[in-house]
């Protein structure tokens, strides 16, 4: 049974989190280089079993799109001509960086980490935009 990787893009982090083999749980997993995004899921690919690819849509509160939509609108594109073998989806991901830094400072995290956005926050998205899926499916 294969894994659900979730993607938060940014113009320069991308945020990762993935499930477990059952499917259950949202786990942040890590941030790394958007240039290095394709190259990187490639690797994963070869070491785990993945059959979806979800990737956070950004659009504003009024549904219109911002300056990132048409980056991820691409990349989707692009994901499911690289990789025709899995099922690249959106999902809504409006307050997902809102979200995931209540969920730090609720857990605890302190003032520093918060911080170090670079490695935290974006990857809790990717999570929180993950767990989104699970939960309307």
């Amino acid at each position: 049974m294969g894994r659900i990787i979730a993607i938060d893009l940014g113009t320069k982090r991308t945020g990762l989190a993935v499930t477990d083999p059952l499917k259950i749980l949202a786990n942040p997993l890590e941030t790394i280089p958007t240039p290095t995004l394709v190259d990187y899921l490639k690797k994963y690919f070869d070491r785990e079993d993945v059959e979806t690819i979800v990737l956070g849509y950004p659009i504003k509160l009024d549904g219109s799109h911002n300056e990132m939509t048409p980056k991820v609108i691409s990349l989707k594109d692009g994901l499911s001509k690289q990789f025709p073998d899995k099922n690249v989806e959106l999902v809504d991901e409006r307050f997902t960086s809102r979200m995931a830094m209540q969920s730090m400072i609720e857990m605890g995290s302190k003032k520093k980490d918060r911080r170090e956005k670079a490695g935290n926050l974006d990857k809790v998205s990717a999570a929180i935009i993950l767990q989104s899926y699970l939960e309307r499916q």
